[in-house]
């Protein structure tokens, strides 16, 4: 059995390094856009006085990095080529996204929204995979090229993991649907031009079938975007949503009716898996940093390195991130085999267990690093703040766990006892 990285992937990683030291890293060095990454990088990003969204210079200067990756051939990476991509399927994906996690924080790969030279673009798979050819034709290049933004409004002010109970509701009148509903940390709505609001049009609450996407224009009359939570990390971008006899056509549905929470799923899966690579990258970046900062600090005459008390806790990280790393490329290994359904108790193992390791990692580097560690002159804060709500949003710790019991005990799953 062979372990070792595909030769073309590692000289893929050694190219992908190249380019960030050359094309990259001069970007976020010149014209003070460190503010954006050092000790100033929550206040420098963030809109305060504008709801807390993200600051129009901190797009801009992702935009332009965003145009950099494109240029190079990096940011579609993961795409098929028939969007300009280069077929990186979900091993590969998941190795980058380690790999780019661990370099720590930087333009490279920002923590913030996922923005990274090589892009997710979950919204352009699930676009490929459920559009209709005349949504494909309106968003695809403009999802890729930033013309056409496109929101998330899954989860409701009184749902959020029980999304099959939604009370969001969607009504046919003639050729359109009515919408009434609610919509809570609708993502990316600062600057949408697009949301897909998931509604329920059939069936009682409770029912996995139903529910329905709808690729709806924010300025449509009746939407309404009433404010962003100030979240644990900022800036925002997750908005309160309103709507109200919110009407659009037949042909905005996104999937089949009645399957939205098919199109949902495409969603979490393709992320939770990378969402893992990540967190073993950044987790491993907070353990390497406390390892190298204790073999460098003295107290009582001695290195820090040599107290139990420090090498215990990593020794325990550092064995999980061993073990967590090879489970998730075994698990994207099997994604680019299998149909994704079979494995979902796998995909789950890995980012609970992943979003759970990186928060300890951090939550151990500031304990390492002492004082300093609990100052934003170091990252740990950050990476924290930034990884602790993937305990929560896609699918929560709890309810991943529940997929996992119900793959081992039978009441899901391929197994699926009758």
């Amino acid at each position: 059995m062979d372990f070792t990285l595909p030769d073309e992937l590692t000289r893929l990683l050694a190219d992908l390094d190249d380019f960030i030291e050359r094309e990259i890293r001069p970007l976020q060095e010149q014209d003070d856009n460190e503010r954006f990454f050092d000790h100033r990088r929550e206040w420098a990003r963030t809109d305060f006085e504008n709801g807390g969204v993200p600051r129009r210079d901190w797009e801009e200067l992702l935009r332009e990095m965003f145009r950099r990756a494109d240029a190079a051939g990096w940011l579609r990476y993961g795409l098929p080529k028939e969007v300009g991509g280069r077929d990186g399927g979900n091993l590969d994906m998941a190795v980058i996204r380690e790999h780019l996690a661990h370099k720590g924080l930087g333009l490279h790969n920002d923590l913030q929204n996922e923005a990274s030279v090589v892009g997710n673009f979950p919204f352009v798979h699930m676009m490929m995979e459920y559009g209709t050819p005349e949504q494909k034709e309106e968003f695809l290049q403009g999802m890729l090229t930033g013309t056409r933004r496109i929101g998330f409004g899954l989860t409701e002010p009184e749902h959020g993991s029980d999304a099959t109970w939604m009370e969001t509701t969607a009504v046919r009148r003639g050729d359109d649907w009515v919408i009434n509903g609610a919509k809570r940390f609708n993502s990316g709505m600062h600057s949408a031009t697009h949301d897909v609001v998931f509604a329920r049009t059939s069936g009682k609450p409770g029912d996995a079938r139903g529910i329905t996407a709808f690729i709806t224009p924010t300025g449509t009359p009746g939407f309404s975007v009433d404010f962003h939570w100030w979240t644990f990390n900022m800036p925002t971008d997750h908005a309160e949503v309103t709507l109200r006899d919110v009407r659009v056509p037949h042909s905005s549905i996104f999937g089949a009716e009645g399957e939205g929470l098919a199109v949902a799923q495409t969603f979490v899966h393709e992320n939770r898996i990378r969402q893992a690579a990540s967190g073993v990258g950044a987790g491993q970046y907070c353990v390497d940093r406390s390892v190298e900062y204790a073999r460098e600090r003295v107290t009582f005459g001695q290195p820090l390195a040599g107290r139990q008390a420090i090498q215990w806790p990593l020794v325990e990280l550092q064995t999980e991130a061993e073990m967590l790393r090879w489970l998730v490329r075994k698990t994207a290994w099997e994604l680019d085999r299998v149909p994704h359904m079979e494995i979902s108790d796998k995909v789950s193992m890995c980012n609970y267990r992943a979003n759970r390791f990186v928060c300890e990692a951090a939550d151990r580097a500031i304990q390492v690093h002492g004082g300093l560690g609990y100052t934003r002159h170091t990252p740990f804060e950050h990476i924290y703040r930034h990884h602790r709500r993937y305990r929560i949003t896609e699918g929560s710790e709890e309810v991943q766990m529940r997929r996992v019991a119900g793959y081992l005990f039978g009441f899901a799953g391929p197994n699926k006892r009758r």
